[in-house]
C-alpha cells in the first residue's frame, strides 16, 4: 500500500474556490479585498484597522489635551491633522486605485474626504478629524467581515478526507480523491470518515450521517445501502462502490450551494449604492456651480463664494446619515451579544426583524441532539428496573449513542448493575453479551427473526407501538426469558412550545420543522413541539428547496440549524441562525446569527430586538436626510452661515446617536428564565 505525502485539505474539484464574496466597489460600499499571506503579521492582516485606531487615538489626545490639559492650540491642531491623515489613508488608497483603473471616484468616500478637508479649512479641526476617523473605522470593520464566506466554505471542504483506500485486484491503494472515479471500490475501516459517495458492496456497519443528513442516531448500513462522503463509519468495515466522482458528491453540492448563496449581493446594499450614485454628483456639482456662479451673478466676492461653497460641502456631509444606521446597528448587536445572541452585521439585524416564516432543523435545534430512553415496556411478569438493569449492564460496554443513553438512564435511577461479559456486535442488528452466566441479546427484532427464532407477540406489539411514535427500539432477551422493549428518542428542548408561541405572537406566520429523519420520527416530534408543518427525509439540497418555497410564499425567511447539513439552507435563507454552542464550525461560519448558549428561548428576544432596531434605523434615516435637505437649501440661499449650519448639523448627529443608544436598554420578549447576561 502506498502512502502519499500529507497535504493540506483543499476544496473538492468542481467547486468554487473559497474566496470572499464579490462586492460592488464603485459606490464606495466597501474596500476591495487585499491578498495577505496566512502567516503575515497582525499589522499586515489588519492594516486598515490599525490606521483607524491610530486616527482615533490621535483625535482623543487632541480633544482631551485641548479642553482639559491646556494643550497649546498649535499642537492640538497638529494632532487633529495627523488624526485626519491617518483616517484618510485607506480612503485615499482606494480612491487612487479607482483613478488608476480609469474610474472617477464619484462616491461617498470622496464626499467624506472633501467634507473633512473642508471642515479643517474652515477651522473646524475636531469635526473634520472625527468625520474621517468614523468613516475609516467603518471601512476597516467591513474589510474584516468579508472573510466570512471564505471560512465557511473552507470548513465544509475539510470534512471529507483527501484520499480514499481503493481496492484493485485484491490490493488496497491509498489514492488521491481527485483520481477516484465511479465504479471504483473504496474500503472504509471502522471509525474512519468516509471519503466517497457510493453504495455498500459488502460489510455491515452503523454510520453517523449527522454531518450530511442531520439524522440524530447512526444509520445501519448493509449491502445496497447508500453512503455519503463526510460521514463517519461505525464499528464494521465496509466496501463501497463509488457512484460519484469528486466534484459531484453530496458534500461537493453542499459546498456549491453555500458558495452561490454567499456570493449573492445583499438587497439592503442597493439603497446605499443608488444614494451614492445620485447624491454625491449632485452635491459636488452644486458646490462647484455655487463657487463659480455666485461672483458672476451677485455682488459676492470670490472669497465669500468659496467660503459659502465650503460651508455647503460641510453642511451636506452625511455625518448623521453615516452615523445613524451604524450606531443603531452597533447598539443592537451589542445588546444582543450581552444576552448571548451573536448577530454578524447590520443587514442581518435588519432582515431578522422582517421575517415572516421560520424553518427549524430538528436535531440539536428543536431537540436536545442526543437520544434518551423515553419508554420502558417490560414483558409480562418483568419489572422495569430488571429490564433496564440487564440492558444497561451490557450497553455500558458500547460506545454507540443508543447504548450510552441506556447507561445514562440506569445511572439516573442509581441502579446496581451486574458484571457483563465480553461484548459481541451483531452488525446492523444488535449486540450479545452475558450476565450471571446467561446470554443477553439486545437489538431489533431482526436479531432473532433473521436466525429463525420466533419473537413473542407481546414483544413485537411493544416494538411496533413504540416505532409508530417515532421511537428507536431495543428488545432485550436474557437467557430464555424475554425482558421487554426499550424505546429511545431525541427529546425536545425544554420550553420549546412556549418559545414557538412567543414567535407567533411577534408575527411569525408559519413555523416549519426540517429533518433528515424519517416521517414517523419527524411527525412525532413535530406534534410534540407544535410546529405548523413537518418536512422529513430531507437531504441538504431538499432543505434549500423548502427555504426557497417559503421565501416565495412569505418573503423574508429565517432558518435555524446546527449541522453541516444545514449550512446550504442557512445560507439560502434571508437570515441563517446557528445554534452556537453545539453547532458545527461550518454552520456557525455560514450563519448570519448564532444563539451562542444554545438557548432557543432567546430567538423571540433577537427578533423583537431586530424589529426595534429596524424602526430606529428608519427614524434616523428620516432625521438625517431631512436635516441634510434643509441645510442644503439654507446654505444655498444664504439663510445660514457656517456657525448655525455646524450647530444644526452636529445637533442632528447627537439626536440620531441618542436614538440609536436606546437599543442598549431593550428588554423585550424571550428573556424569561435567563438569570444572567452572557459574558460576551
Amino acid at each position: 500500500m502506498t502512502t502519499p505525502t500529507p497535504t493540506q485539505p483543499a476544496p473538492p474539484p468542481g467547486t468554487a474556490s473559497p474566496a470572499a464574496p464579490r462586492h460592488d466597489h464603485a459606490a464606495g460600499c466597501c474596500p476591495p479585498k487585499r491578498e495577505v499571506a496566512p502567516d503575515a503579521s497582525w499589522y499586515a492582516r489588519n492594516r486598515e484597522m490599525a490606521w483607524a485606531l491610530a486616527s482615533g487615538t490621535l483625535l482623543l489626545a487632541a480633544f482631551v489635551g485641548e479642553r482639559w490639559l491646556s494643550l497649546p492650540t498649535g499642537v492640538a491642531i497638529g494632532l487633529y491633522i495627523a488624526a485626519g491623515v491617518m483616517g484618510a489613508l485607506d480612503l485615499l488608497g482606494h480612491g487612487w486605485e479607482k483613478v488608476r483603473s480609469g474610474r472617477i471616484p464619484m462616491d461617498i468616500d470622496l464626499l467624506m474626504l472633501l467634507a473633512g478637508a473642508g471642515a479643517m479649512a474652515l477651522g473646524e479641526w475636531a469635526e473634520g478629524a472625527f468625520l474621517l476617523f468614523l468613516f475609516a473605522l467603518a471601512h476597516a470593520l467591513e474589510e474584516y467581515a468579508t472573510d466570512r464566506a471564505r471560512r465557511s466554505i473552507a470548513a465544509l471542504a475539510e470534512l471529507a478526507p483527501t484520499t480514499a483506500l481503493i481496492l484493485t485486484g485484491g490490493v488496497e491503494t491509498e489514492t488521491p480523491i481527485e483520481q477516484v472515479k465511479p465504479g471504483d471500490v473504496a474500503v472504509v475501516r471502522p471509525a474512519e470518515r468516509i471519503s466517497v459517495d457510493g453504495t455498500v458492496k459488502s460489510g455491515r456497519s452503523s454510520v453517523n450521517q449527522a454531518p450530511i443528513t442531520g439524522e440524530s442516531v447512526p444509520v445501519e448500513k448493509e449491502p445496497g445501502a447508500t453512503v455519503y462522503a463526510g460521514t463517519v463509519n461505525g464499528e464494521g468495515a465496509l466496501e463501497i462502490t463509488v457512484t460519484a466522482a469528486a466534484g459531484d458528491r453530496t458534500l461537493d453540492r453542499v459546498i456549491k450551494l453555500v458558495t452561490e448563496a454567499e456570493s449573492q449581493k445583499a438587497p439592503t446594499q442597493q439603497f446605499a449604492d443608488k444614494f451614492a450614485r445620485i447624491f454625491v454628483p449632485i452635491v459636488l456639482a452644486a458646490d462647484i456651480v455655487m463657487i463659480v456662479a455666485l461672483p458672476l451673478l451677485t455682488d459676492l466676492t470670490w472669497g465669500q463664494s468659496f467660503y459659502r461653497g465650503i460651508g455647503l460641502l460641510v453642511a451636506a456631509s452625511p455625518c448623521a446619515l453615516a452615523l445613524g444606521t451604524p450606531a443603531a446597528v452597533l447598539a443592537g448587536i451589542a445588546r444582543a451579544a450581552r444576552k448571548g445572541v451573536l448577530i454578524k452585521g447590520g443587514e442581518h439585524l435588519e432582515n431578522l426583524g422582517a421575517v415572516k416564516a421560520l424553518a427549524l432543523d430538528k436535531t440539536g435545534t428543536l431537540t436536545q441532539g442526543r437520544p434518551e430512553v423515553t419508554d420502558l415496556a417490560p414483558a409480562p411478569g418483568i419489572a422495569e428496573d430488571e429490564l433496564l438493569r440487564i440492558a444497561a449492564a451490557v450497553e455500558t460496554r458500547s460506545q454507540h449513542p443508543l447504548a450510552q443513553a441506556v447507561a445514562r438512564k440506569a445511572n439516573e435511577g442509581n441502579l446496581q448493575l451486574p458484571e457483563a461479559g465480553e461484548l459481541q456486535s451483531v452488525t446492523g442488528r444488535g449486540v450479545r453479551s452475558s450476565v450471571d452466566g446467561q446470554t443477553v441479546e439486545i437489538g431489533s427484532t431482526r436479531l432473532w427473526s433473521d436466525e429463525g427464532l420466533a419473537v413473542p407477540a407481546e414483544i413485537i406489539a411493544s416494538a411496533e407501538r413504540l416505532s409508530s411514535t417515532g421511537r428507536s427500539i431495543m428488545a432485550v432477551r436474557h437467557g430464555e426469558r424475554w425482558l421487554g422493549v426499550l424505546g429511545l428518542a431525541d427529546k425536545p428542548r425544554a420550553n420549546v412550545r412556549a418559545t414557538l408561541d412567543a414567535l407567533r405572537s411577534l408575527g411569525i406566520q408559519r413555523i416549519v420543522m426540517l429533518t433528515g429523519d424519517n416521517k414517523g420520527i419527524g411527525a412525532a416530534i413535530g406534534k410534540e413541539v407544535g410546529v405548523d408543518e413537518v418536512r422529513a427525509d430531507l437531504m441538504p439540497e431538499d432543505k434549500v428547496t423548502v427555504i426557497k418555497e417559503l421565501v416565495a410564499a412569505h418573503g423574508k425567511v429565517a432558518m435555524v440549524g446546527d449541522g453541516v447539513n444545514d449550512a446550504p439552507a442557512l445560507a439560502a435563507a434571508t437570515v441563517g441562525i446557528a445554534m452556537g454552542g453545539a453547532g458545527t464550525a461550518a454552520a456557525l461560519e455560514t450563519a448570519d446569527a448564532a444563539l451562542m448558549g444554545d438557548d432557543l428561548a432567546l430567538l423571540p428576544f433577537a427578533i423583537g430586538l431586530s424589529r426595534k432596531a429596524k424602526a430606529v434605523i428608519r427614524q434616523n434615516l428620516v432625521v438625517s436626510l431631512g436635516v441634510i435637505a434643509f441645510l442644503l437649501i439654507a446654505m444655498t440661499t444664504g439663510l445660514f452661515g457656517i456657525g448655525p449650519a455646524v450647530v444644526l448639523h452636529e445637533g442632528s448627529t447627537l439626536v440620531v446617536l441618542a436614538n440609536a443608544l436606546r437599543l442598549l436598554a431593550y428588554n423585550g420578549p424571550g428573556l424569561a428564565g435567563t438569570s444572567k447576561e452572557a459574558a460576551l
